[in-house]
């Protein structure tokens, strides 16, 4: 039974403790507000997640992939195989929550890695806030489209933090055969500034997207 698992609050928390402790470092040791919107997308739709079979991409402290598997998912969390402290804290925050069976891998965006040839197909990719920077935005859609390859129906769910009204991923979306589809926050009760009793996001904007084939029409969980 779903209910039977820790609230989403009680899983921040545990994960807010762990980024505390490492705020000083690079970008992905801290829960970013996008981060808890994602995971609230993942909370609400809780009941479609047991079994499915989810990879959350530059996890950092892993909020999301955390929550989806507490949420009965079978998860994999993947950073920067270049940044062994960014997967570090990707397996702290597996023992802080008594997740020993999350599999924890390097992964370099736009690199075709044996760790990435020898992943199963997956049904979902979790992305908080990876398109950050827009040098990288390339190389993170051509590791999506290598695991799109291996199961067509995959979706990328993702949020990003507005910070430029001059950054579009629409050209790369085309070039990679891809589109997306906005999914407004009041949806899933996550356009407000303090979920989960987190502080977070605040005022910042944030988007959620879910990325699919563009051949294919994504199947929005129920």
């Amino acid at each position: 039974m779903l209910y039977k698992y820790s609230s989403f609050q009680q899983i921040f928390m545990a994960n807010k403790l762990l980024s505390s402790q490492v705020l000083h470092l690079q970008y992905g040791m801290y829960v970013w507000p996008c981060a808890v919107v994602l995971a609230q997308y993942l909370w609400f739709h809780r009941r479609s997640l047991p079994g499915k079979a989810i990879l959350e991409i530059g996890a950092g402290v892993s909020l999301p992939g955390i929550l989806a598997a507490k949420c009965g998912a079978t998860v994999i969390l993947s950073d920067n195989s270049e940044l062994p402290h960014s997967l570090e804290i990707c397996q702290q925050s597996c023992q802080m929550n008594n997740l020993p069976q999350v599999h924890v891998l390097g992964l370099t965006w736009g690199h075709v890695s044996p760790d990435l040839l020898a992943l199963p197909p997956q049904d979902v990719i979790l992305a908080s806030d990876v398109f950050f920077e827009p040098e990288d935005f390339e190389d993170i859609l051509t590791t999506v489209y290598f695991l799109m390859e291996k199961n067509p129906k995959v979706q990328l769910w993702s949020t990003y933090q507005v910070r430029s009204a001059d950054w579009s991923l629409e050209a790369l979306l085309y070039k990679w055969d891809m589109k997306c589809v906005h999914i407004p926050l009041e949806s899933f009760d996550a356009d407000q500034e303090d979920i989960a009793e987190s502080a977070l996001p605040g005022r910042h904007t944030i988007e959620m997207l879910i990325i699919s084939f563009a051949k294919g029409s994504p199947d929005l969980p129920p």
